[in-house]
């Protein structure tokens, strides 16, 4: 096994990550960013950064293999340890409404005959049956497909009392789930990180997927977790010692799944 454990920063050609890529060394991680699927699925971890808008993110991850790299590696047999990071925390859900296109819908597509049976199901005749990327209409809107491995939409914050997009050090309150996710080792109840957003996971996450939420124009989750995937709706790499202990966790859990591995 090699002396640290090696990170891979998604690479979807928007903005730049290296202040993700310093954060995660800092943590102790070989922090590598690159696009090209081969490696995302040899990671020991990934992590999906939090740049440019939900429609813009998946269609690239959809035309460049991403998607299904990240989907084999997260929810395939090597249940990679997995952190979205803003955006990336919303691109694990069924689907959002963030820079849409106003196109023709594509006709409804089966699900792919080799996707893992570790990816949540959902009913019959579903449009979530979709491949991320395919964008399609519901409840008198226009959404895209997320990587659909968590269950919920994500969608823009209200405006109607507070400014929008939500920019600046906000509350993070633990769930009872969330007290025993190891993301959150040695993190302060109430502790303060840097967020700038102007979507959020909304209501229809599972209860039991939300290990922190924040309350700005409305409760949303902040942290998720399930099993091996977690996500951040703030930046940790933003967010000085609370937001440092958060990538050292996550480090932590890397390392010790692969020592699992090699076991």
């Amino acid at each position: 096994m090699a002396d640290k454990p090696v990170i891979v920063i998604v690479d979807y050609h928007k903005g730049n990550l290296s202040s993700m890529a310093r954060g995660l060394a800092r943590a102790g991680a070989e922090a590598q960013v690159t696009d090209d699927p081969e490696r995302i699925r040899a990671a020991d971890g990934i992590v999906l950064p939090g740049v440019g808008s939900f429609y813009d993110a998946i269609a690239f991850m959809r035309e460049s293999g991403q998607d299904r790299a990240v989907i084999d590696a997260v929810a395939g047999g090597a249940g990679t340890p997995f952190l979205g990071v803003c955006l990336g925390l919303q691109l694990l859900f069924e689907r959002g409404d963030e820079g849409v296109p106003d196109a023709p819908v594509p006709a409804a597509a089966p699900a792919p005959a080799d996707a893992p049976a570790e990816v949540p199901p959902v009913p019959a005749g579903s449009d979530l049956r979709d491949a991320p990327g395919t964008v399609f209409e519901a409840e008198g809107k226009r959404w895209v497909r997320g990587l659909g491995l968590l269950k919920g939409s994500c969608t823009v914050l209200p405006a109607d009392r507070l400014k929008i997009p939500h920019v600046g050090w906000d509350q993070v309150h633990l769930t009872p789930a969330g007290l025993a996710c190891p993301l959150h080792d040695g993190f302060d109840e109430g502790a303060n990180l840097y967020f700038t957003h102007s979507y959020a996971l909304d209501g229809d996450a599972d209860a039991g997927d939300i290990a922190a939420r924040t309350f700005y124009a409305r409760a949303f989750g902040s942290v998720v977790w399930h099993g091996n995937i977690y996500g951040c709706q703030f930046h940790p790499e933003k967010s000085s010692a609370h937001g440092h202990r958060i990538l050292e966790n996550f480090v932590r859990i890397v390392e010790a799944r692969v020592k699992e591995v090699g076991a």
